[in-house]
């Protein structure tokens, strides 16, 4: 069945990763994804290597794992936006267009004619979408941004790793890069809330998404902490700021994160645990008490833990009721009966290599499911079926 956007067309302008995870989501959820890239090295990430996918041969190609991760399912053509040619190219694609997405710097585009004022002339209808890392104003707008730096700046890493004067302790970055992800996920759902308007108006707009936005949205509940009480939230590695037990412990031969989100859990796991001394001692009776005596109560359950293996007590708390889980490597995680039965890897088709590997959108619909049409284009791929329908001036 088709997907919820199958009705719409979307021009990508973007590279590397927030404006292209947008473009993705877009393609996933039905709609045609043209991606615009410049001639010969096209986007940036395609040199993000390795790793390279395989062949079939089992031979390295030239096609990234980065790029793979944020491009499946669209078409790819190449054009110079230099060129005054390329720049009718992109105007003729965009007359025709739904979406545009971009994440040039500021009034990079409009130096070629391309801005969103110059191009809701000709589409009126046009929802152009731009991504940078400081926005569309404010003293900052002209810098380039970097999940990495922004990470830095919205607070985010100094409430991330162990605290200082711990062993291995400092300031630490996501695993991922996770503002650039979550950046290209606000543009989605902003894109989405722009074509509903429309849909009511007629009327396009201009989105306008940035990294430091996001970074400063995601310090969510740290940052109201902050802003409620005026006090730096500190560093805090593995635990919960506000509940305990909320964190890893150490077991026999592994660790395990115990979730104990409130007193009831408290007692189950402190029965099935055989430690109900603790459920029953003042000092660790609710969660306040908890929290206020967690330097308390950390060893003790430290010494708990110690006694069996990580699947011991992951069979024990899972019959219990109580909230657990290991810590899985990468290839343990894919491999885990529940990810394995939520289909979490597809196989797409690729012109290099037959099929190419993708972890499946985490959308799933009863009605209009995501569609897995095709892994990432080549450089170029689509060229003569996109180009061939315009009629770009000479």
């Amino acid at each position: 069945m088709a997907g919820p956007l199958s009705h719409i067309k979307v021009l990508d302008l973007s590279r590397v990763l927030a404006g292209p995870w947008a473009g993705q989501n877009m393609s996933d959820l039905g709609a045609e994804v043209i991606k615009v890239e410049r001639p010969v090295k096209g986007d940036d990430s395609r040199a993000f290597g390795p790793p390279y996918l395989k062949d079939r041969d089992g031979k390295p190609t030239s096609e990234a794992a980065y790029f793979l991760a944020a491009n499946r399912g669209k078409k790819s053509v190449t054009v110079d936006l230099a060129d005054p040619k390329g720049q009718e190219i992109v105007r003729a694609l965009a007359a025709s267009c739904d979406v545009l997405i971009e994440n040039y710097k500021f009034g990079d585009l409009a130096r070629y004619g391309l801005g969103y004022e110059d191009l809701r002339k000709i589409n009126p209808g046009l929802i152009y979408c731009s991504v940078t890392g400081f926005g569309q104003t404010g003293p900052a707008r002209e810098r380039p941004g970097y999940d990495f730096m922004v990470q830095g700046m919205s607070g985010l890493m100094a409430l991330t790793g162990k605290p200082d004067g711990e062993a291995g302790g400092g300031p630490m970055r996501f695993g991922v890069p996770i503002i650039d992800i979550m950046t290209g996920m606000y543009a989605s759902i902003a894109i989405c809330a722009a074509l509903a308007h429309r849909a009511q108006t007629g009327v396009g707009q201009h989105i306008d998404v940035a990294l430091l936005d996001t970074a400063m949205a995601l310090s969510s509940i740290q940052g109201m902490t902050y802003l409620t009480t005026g006090e730096v939230p500190p560093r805090i590695g593995n635990t919960h700021p506000t509940i305990v037990p909320y964190q890893v412990f150490p077991t026999a031969d592994g660790y395990i994160i115990l979730a104990c989100g409130n007193d009831n859990l408290w007692k189950k796991f402190c029965a099935a645990a055989g430690c109900m001394e603790l459920c029953d001692d003042p000092r660790f009776a609710r969660n306040s008490d908890r929290v206020s005596n967690r330097n308390l109560l950390e060893p003790l359950l430290n010494a708990v833990f110690a006694r069996k293996s990580t699947s011991q007590w992951s069979q024990v708390l899972e019959a219990a009721g109580v909230a657990n889980g290991p810590i899985n490597t990468i290839d343990q995680a894919f491999a885990d009966e529940q990810a394995v039965a939520r289909g979490t890897v597809q196989q797409l088709p690729h012109p290099l290599a037959g099929t190419a590997p993708a972890i499946a959108s985490p959308m799933r619909f009863s009605a209009t499911p995501v569609a897995y049409r095709a892994s990432a284009p080549l450089l170029g791929q689509h060229n003569d079926e996109i180009l061939a329908t315009l009629k770009p001036k000479a």
